[in-house]
């Protein structure tokens, strides 16, 4: 998604991302008086919120400016637009902590890094271990905080704050209540309805990464409740699509293109939507066969991708991606949205289907 990132902001990335180094520049200069290791939690979440593909301020920015707003006589645009960075932000935080671990895109996460601190410190492992998901959870925690202070301060009109922050409120529930079903599903061997995963799946990202931050830049160009519900939907189907591809790309991407080893999903036996379509079908009991391998090595990858084709599972997963992204784009019909939104949602859904591998 990176280039259309750079597409729709162009100019515009630079005032995002000064929106979002302003705000983090002002938690960690408030916490380095306390100096010791919440100093220290301060310069790395400062690192580790450095930089990225931006892609939720992206969307409030490009889609405010496609429905007519002005910018420069909106000053709530990139605070609101960087409240969205910082909710991601803190979600990748906490997700890390559920996950295990310790690195994200090749370097040391909040976690990685404090559990370091600790080491050095001479702790044991259990120790280290503890410190770090203290470290991560407790940056989440502030970041989340942060997220809705900007909301909560930014100049805009009583009734616009309190639809912003209803749309940061649902984000939060709904997202959690993905999470926590995910995580429900990768336990024990019963396996999880197909319809439970999907849930799920939608629930983790559809909302906070496209639903909200589209809503919220139709909120500041004030393009009124019948262009807002339109853009929920269709951020709601788009935001399904995006995530479903990527459980395609976790067992059938390349390295470049999952930003892991490839078939990463595989290997460490993730029970994703495209999992599950395989235990309703027949063809089960091969497929789980060859996962129980896909730890091993490329040639073990290769077969249980094989296994999960010849399932039809990889098959019935394109097709709900197909027909997500038919109807996020039966939106765009009719007159509801300007013409110049219909374009920008037009070309996102492109670049969601360019991303299946």
């Amino acid at each position: 998604m990176t280039p259309l990132s750079s597409t729709f902001l162009g100019e515009r990335r630079a005032e995002v991302d000064d929106a979002i180094d302003l705000t983090i520049d002002r938690i960690a200069e408030r916490m380095k008086p306390f100096g010791g290791a919440f100093a220290d939690l301060g310069a790395a979440m400062r690192r580790t919120a450095a930089g990225g593909k931006r892609f939720r301020p992206t969307l409030v920015v490009a889609v405010f400016e496609a429905l007519g707003g002005d910018a420069d006589q909106t000053p709530a645009l990139f605070p609101v637009a960087a409240s969205f960075e910082l909710l991601h932000a803190a979600f990748l935080m906490h997700d890390d902590i559920l996950d295990h671990d310790t690195e994200r895109r090749g370097v040391p996460n909040v976690s990685g890094e404090f559990r370091a601190y600790a080491e050095r410190m001479g702790t044991d492992a259990a120790g280290a271990a503890l410190l770090g998901e203290a470290a991560g959870l407790l940056a989440g925690d502030l970041l989340l905080h942060e997220s809705q202070r900007l909301i909560a301060l930014a100049p805009v009109t009583p009734d616009a704050r309190e639809r912003l922050l209803d749309l940061l409120d649902e984000a939060v529930l709904v997202s959690a209540a993905g999470e926590l079903a995910d995580v429900a599903h990768s336990l024990g061997d019963e396996a999880p309805e197909a319809a439970a995963v999907l849930a799920a799946t939608h629930d983790k990202t559809a909302v906070y990464s496209f639903a909200a931050p589209l809503r919220a830049g139709a909120v500041l160009a004030d393009a009124g409740e019948e262009a807002e519900r339109a853009l929920a939907t269709y951020g709601s189907r788009l935001g399904l699509a995006f995530q479903l591809v990527d459980d395609l790309i976790g067992a059938f991407g390349s390295a470049a293109q999952a930003g892991k080893a490839e078939g990463a999903d595989l290997r460490e036996a993730k029970k994703t939507a495209l999992i599950a379509l395989a235990r309703a079908s027949a063809a089960w009991p091969d497929v789980r066969a060859a996962l129980a391998d896909a730890h091993t090595g490329p040639i073990a990858v290769r077969r249980a991708q094989t296994a999960l084709g010849a399932s039809g599972a990889r098959a019935q997963l394109e097709s709900l991606v197909a027909t997500s992204l038919a109807d996020a784009r039966a939106v765009l019909d009719g007159d509801v949205l300007p013409p110049a939104a219909r374009t920008l949602l037009a070309a996102l859904a492109d670049a969601v289907e360019a991303r299946i591998p």
